[in-house]
């Protein structure tokens, strides 16, 4: 009876259904992926990890055997779900972005223990960090929140389109403004979108503004409709996320 517990508790841990809530084997694990993001992010810094490289070692091969055995588990649980039935479907499984992203953060590990002195390695192992992606699965709200970047794909296109044509009009109007002024700067209209980029953003870098009287004018005018551009895909975002939430809830 136990055994049947066990393997009930693996398959709800496991299993394709993201609908439900984390179990605490999940949650676990989730802070086991933070922790091996944290260990990857130490190990850029070489005065650190220069010093305790073997227990960078070490802990990279935990990491890397729960994350392997993490990822067979999904796989041979997977066919819980009717569509991912049979040897088809777990092959079919596979190949979806949550198992691909797994297998893409699992390979850069396996190829260091093999031949660590790739020197390719140095770049690829970042791909350790796409980890952290499992907790979109684990999480049903930050799950919510993807689902609403998907159906508001077409809106957010919209906002997009709109603050790309904003940025070239504010570049062109600011480059007829101040090129004779400062044409290092604003000297063209790809050097003009540099500080369009920065202002419509509300970043504000400082290293180019404008100096004319009609140049801080357009700029006022620039920095208060960087407001909106801003604003825009954030409404978007928050109405999807809202209906997103609610069904969650329900």
């Amino acid at each position: 009876m136990k055994q049947y517990m066990f393997i009930d508790y693996l398959r709800s841990t496991f299993g394709s259904d993201s609908s439900k809530a984390p179990t605490t084997l999940e949650k676990l694990i989730g802070v086991l992926i933070v922790l091996s993001v944290f260990q990857v992010v130490l190990e850029t810094e070489p005065s650190i990890f220069n010093t305790h490289e073997k227990w960078f070692e070490l802990f990279e091969i935990f990491f890397l055997s729960l994350f392997i055995t993490e990822y067979f588990l999904r796989i041979i649980f997977c066919a819980d779900d009717p569509k991912f039935s049979g040897i088809s479907g777990r092959v079919k499984y596979i190949f979806t972005p949550y198992a691909l992203i797994d297998a893409i953060a699992i390979f850069p590990s396996l190829l260091s223990l093999l031949s660590p002195e790739f020197m390719i390695l140095r770049s690829v192992r970042l791909l350790r960090l796409l980890r952290i992606t499992h907790l979109l699965r684990q999480n049903i709200y930050l799950a919510a929140l993807v689902r609403a970047f998907y159906h508001a794909k077409a809106a957010l296109i919209a906002s997009l389109s709109v603050s790309i044509f904003v940025l070239f009009i504010s570049a062109v109007l600011i480059y007829f403004a101040e090129s004779e002024a400062q044409p290092e700067v604003f000297g063209s209209i790809p050097r003009a979108m540099w500080w369009a980029m920065a202002t419509l953003t509300t970043v504000g870098y400082g290293d180019a503004y404008p100096i004319t009287t009609i140049g801080k004018i357009l700029a006022s005018v620039v920095a208060i409709l960087g407001i909106g551009v801003v604003a825009m895909p954030a409404g978007v975002i928050a109405a999807h996320f809202s209906k997103e939430l609610d069904g969650v809830k329900k």
